[in-house]
């Protein structure tokens, strides 16, 4: 499979939403100005961690290299506000995960998802190899199973990845084994699938990619000598749980920040109508 088919960008939601059910993911070209992704890059070195919601700066724990790992930033500065509802992205995102399937779903506009958390990550030079994973595999099934046409297996958690530099393969791009969610399991040691070996995601500051929780994929060693910038951000369908640390009632949204949101974006962190279990 060819980098051009990989990086493939359609100008319509339902071949975008095609594709992105057949390789695991959907691309999205030049969605950021060089304005944003300048603003974004100083508002991330701007952040500093706080240490009871699992944030990182620093020399990372398991290695000798520099990473800045900020949970849920929409928090922390208004700049990251419209990262909530990116216009390019949203109406994507809420046909992928904004499933009705749960008593008092509704046809409001983005009532059936929310985002549950939004990061901002840094990666230094000397940052070492992933290995191949699903962030969430919630169906395991057979591989015979999911081929059948009458099985349609639902998307509860996807992850919007705003890339902030221009990536090549020294800078340690995130690869991905394309249809690999159609596996139904975990990698377990294997490096492709189907016979699709690994692809990197060798794309331009300000493109986008939005993938399901169930591809196989990885973060790649940065073997140059500049820190690697991404804007990190995940929707779920509103049964899943938000994530934003610190637990036990301990999190608190900076009402500052509330008080600039819009409608929509109130709705999509979490301001949502009496449903099922509440």
């Amino acid at each position: 499979m060819g980098t051009d088919f990989l990086l493939k960008e359609y100008k319509n939601n339902e071949s975008q939403l095609k594709s992105f059910n057949n390789l695991g993911y959907a691309f999205f070209k030049n969605v950021l100005s060089k304005q944003e992704i300048l603003e974004l890059r100083n508002a991330m070195d701007k952040l500093t961690p706080i240490k009871e919601s699992f944030d990182r700066d620093g020399i990372h724990p398991e290695g000798n290299f520099f990473e800045k790992h900020i949970k849920c930033v929409f928090n922390r500065d208004s700049i990251f506000l419209s990262y909530v509802d990116r216009k390019e992205i949203i109406d994507f995102v809420a046909s992928a995960v904004g499933h009705k399937v749960h008593a008092g779903s509704r046809n409001l506009e983005y009532e059936n998802f929310h985002i549950i958390g939004m990061t901002a990550w840094v990666t230094g030079p000397g940052r070492t190899d992933q290995q191949l994973h699903c962030d969430w595999l919630p169906f395991p099934l057979p591989e015979d199973v999911i081929k059948d046409s009458r099985v349609k297996v639902p998307l509860l958690v996807t992850t919007v990845h705003y890339y902030l530099d221009d990536l090549f393969e020294d800078l340690g791009p995130t690869k991905f084994v394309p249809g690999s969610h159609l596996s139904g399991r975990l990698p377990n040691g294997d490096t492709s699938w189907n016979g699709q070996e690994e692809q990197s995601i060798l794309c331009d500051a300000g493109d986008v990619l939005v993938f399901r929780s169930d591809v196989w994929h990885r973060g790649t060693a940065n073997k140059s000598n500049q820190n690697r910038y991404l804007l990190q951000v995940h929707y779920a369908n509103r049964m899943i749980a938000q994530k934003f640390p610190p637990y036990l009632n301990q999190f608190q949204f900076n009402q500052v920040i509330l008080d600039q949101a819009t409608p929509r974006q109130r709705r999509i962190l979490g301001d949502h109508p009496n449903a099922a279990y509440d």
